[in-house]
């Protein structure tokens, strides 16, 4: 059974405060995207390029993956495959076992969110630690990302201020300065990278030609994860694996000016093979790599003709930073774990019935694939989604029920003229009933005013 997006949207639009301050937040997001996709005049050329390059490599997925596992393998990685999310987690969990692993400490990936990592450790006695800060922020909290790559952007900097005092985070007692709160949390996961026994990363590119992931972000927390412990998992989606380097320099170019309205992410770092480590009698060894390759649904996703696309995400976020219907419900609004336009589509691929609810979710502006590096028609698909909302069980009673009426009514121009005759007789009733709880479009709005002349009738006599 799918869960309505407006019935949590109405939740999230109780504090008006704080609702217009997170559509404040990402207007500003979005005007920083905008100023650099204007600085630079190949913008348009650079999103064509990567949406080729997109298409391309999805379509030749089967060569381009063996390609990156040959080369990864030849660097000394260990690569694996998932099939599914169980797979991925009991793969993780063979690899940290095996190491006699208490502790990890791992840099933010949507793909372990997706595959509920870090319960499924956690239940088998393996602590997790999430390193990026918004990440760590709401891992205390015991909340899930309200966005990719602003994970606790719902919360305030009084409201991180509180959580560090509850969880022990060595914090002084009502001191909520966002740069002292962020020192304090530095200090207190720099123990966490020096007693893991094992780091995790995502990562945003793999490349076929080398063998490497690529990892980008703004806090260095995947180098740090990387350095400190022998051992590195690396989790990531086939749909990330890019051809070469060339193509790596499109996609860097405009991977952090759409999602944050950068130049750059402060930190490309990029793995190869496992690093070197001191070993007993100060004799070098080499530690682990492993990369973990996981498809969860994607190569049957490939075969959807329709909606295949959504596969060039490169999750810069860009789209739910745009979009009116998320800035103004949140991310929490949304049933599938992932939020926005990029996120409703998702969630349709994984499971159609549960996750219908998010389609109401659009205005249909189209901002989404406008602004999207990699020229996704992220607007068109939930247009087409919604158009199979009845053979899902999932469409709107009352809905169905008004374009039935909508169709008998301008299916017949007699009854339609009669119709727009009569109408400015709804005119005359009192707002108080017209305006009431039982009539939806009431809620947010003021019922229009029906013309004394339908449009018809005026275009006629013009």
């Amino acid at each position: 059974m799918s869960t309505q997006h407006s019935e949590k949207a109405k939740r999230f639009l109780q504090n008006q405060t704080y609702a217009k301050w997170h559509d404040a937040t990402f207007w500003a997001v979005c005007t920083k995207r905008d100023n650099m996709a204007q600085g630079l005049d190949e913008w348009e050329q650079l999103r064509e390029k990567a949406s080729a390059i997109k298409r391309h490599t999805i379509t030749h997925l089967d060569e381009y993956l063996d390609q990156f596992a040959t080369n990864a393998e030849k660097n000394g990685v260990i690569v694996h495959w998932a099939k599914d999310a169980r797979e991925f987690n009991e793969i993780v969990y063979d690899i940290l076992s095996s190491h006699n692993v208490k502790k990890m400490v791992k840099s933010k990936s949507m793909l372990t969110e997706e595959c509920e990592m870090n319960p499924y450790l956690e239940a088998k006695g393996i602590e997790v630690v999430e390193t990026d800060l918004g990440e760590r922020i709401i891992q205390l909290k015991g909340q899930k990302p309200s966005h990719i790559v602003m994970p606790a952007i719902h919360l305030n900097h009084d409201d991180v201020g509180e959580l560090f005092e509850e969880k022990g985070i060595s914090t002084e007692k009502g001191n909520h300065d966002p740069t002292y709160l962020t020192y304090r949390a530095r200090l207190s996961l720099r123990n966490e990278f020096l007693t893991a026994d094992a780091g995790m990363t995502g990562a945003n590119f793999g490349i076929a030609a080398t063998g490497d992931i690529v990892v980008c972000t703004n806090e260095g927390n995947a180098d740090m994860s990387t350095s400190c412990p022998k051992l590195h998992i690396a989790a990531i989606g086939l749909e990330k694996v890019i051809p070469n380097y060339e193509c790596l320099a499109v996609f860097q170019r405009m991977l952090c000016r759409a999602g944050t309205g950068q130049p750059t992410t402060t930190y490309t770092s990029h793995f190869r093979k496992p690093r070197r480590v001191a070993g007993a009698g100060g004799q070098e060894q080499r530690g682990e790599m492993h990369i973990i390759l996981v498809d969860n649904g994607r190569s049957e996703w490939i075969g959807n003709p329709e909606h295949w696309e959504v596969l060039k995400c490169i999750r810069c976020g860009s789209c739910m930073n745009t979009c009116p219907v998320y800035r103004r419900s949140g991310g929490y609004s949304y049933s599938y774990f992932i939020p926005g336009p990029v996120g409703i589509n998702l969630g349709m691929l994984r499971n159609a019935q549960r996750h219908s609810g998010n389609v109401s979710a659009c205005t249909l502006c189209l901002s989404c694939q406008t602004v999207c590096p990699v020229k996704i028609d992220l607007g068109d698909q939930i247009y087409k989604w919604r158009q199979q909302l009845d053979s899902f069980g999932t469409a709107n009673k009352e809905k169905k029920l008004m374009c039935q009426g909508m169709n008998l009514l301008f299916g017949n121009p007699t009854l339609y003229k009669m119709a727009t005759a009569v109408s400015p007789v709804a005119n005359i009733i009192p707002p108080f009933i017209i305006n009431a709880k039982f009539n939806p479009w009431a809620e947010g709005h003021e019922m229009m005013k029906f013309p004394k002349k339908p449009f018809h009738e005026v275009i006629k006599n013009l």
